[in-house]
């Protein structure tokens, strides 16, 4: 008995799966897609949830870390040339004009001239370490969605194949291979839908991570180079 319910539900799985590629070749991914969903049940719900705080992470971080990554090139040379002259009012304004993180480390490290330079380093690395927070925020819970869709869709799968074999348990002897369907279709769609989120987000996180490193990069070579700076006037 349990060789021929194995056998009816190998059966339902291939026709399920027929029935979707089916659907996607006559009538196209786009226009079946929303009726997909529904075939994964309530379970679809977080997936679809998941997938636009992904995409809404993504994007907001790509346009902000993109805006960070704008720096003047000739920014640190004005500045000298400010301090130099003895200038500091000049120096901070020209830091204040422009919006990235680099720029605020200069400003906060040019407020602090005349003061130690350990204390120079401290206020500069305490605003560094408050942009790279900022630049950082939202990226845990991107890799929460990159581990957590695909095991939220293998749960859809595990209720999919429990209303299966219950389908299959009410309906006795009298077992039909469409009283499997609903259960086969929620197994197969959750699946897809969560690794496919889950798969997506995990590159997304992964570019992000790349471009904020790179941020950190000329923020620290910034750093590096307007702490030298400041000891020129002095020689």
């Amino acid at each position: 008995m349990f060789g021929y319910i194995l056998l009816q539900v190998s059966n339902a799985a291939g026709e399920s799966a027929e029935a979707l590629a089916e659907t996607v070749e006559q009538d196209g991914i786009v226009t079946r897609f929303f009726d997909l969903a529904l075939k994964g049940g309530w379970i679809m719900i977080p997936i679809v949830a998941l997938s636009l705080i992904a995409v809404f992470i993504f994007f907001d971080r790509y346009f902000a870390v993109k805006k960070a990554g704008k720096v003047d090139d000739s920014l640190l040379e004005r500045v000298k040339d400010y301090i130099s002259q003895g200038n500091i009012d000049a120096a901070l304004s020209l830091a204040r004009s422009q919006d990235n993180p680099t720029a605020r480390m200069i400003q906060k490290g040019i407020s602090r001239i005349g003061r130690p330079m350990s204390d120079v380093n401290s206020a500069i690395e305490t605003v560094g370490n408050l942009e790279i927070a900022k630049l950082e925020k939202g990226l845990p819970v991107l890799a929460s969605v990159a581990g957590g869709a695909p095991m939220i869709g293998f749960l859809g799968t595990v209720i999919g194949m429990i209303q299966a074999f219950y389908d299959m348990a009410n309906a006795g002897s009298n077992i039909d291979v469409t009283l499997l369907s609903s259960g086969i279709y929620q197994a197969m769609v959750t699946t897809v839908a969560g690794l496919t989120v889950g798969i997506i987000a995990y590159f997304a996180y992964n570019i992000l991570v790349a471009s904020v490193e790179k941020v950190i990069f000329k923020m620290e070579a910034a750093t590096s180079e307007f702490l030298d700076l400041l000891n020129e006037p002095a020689k």
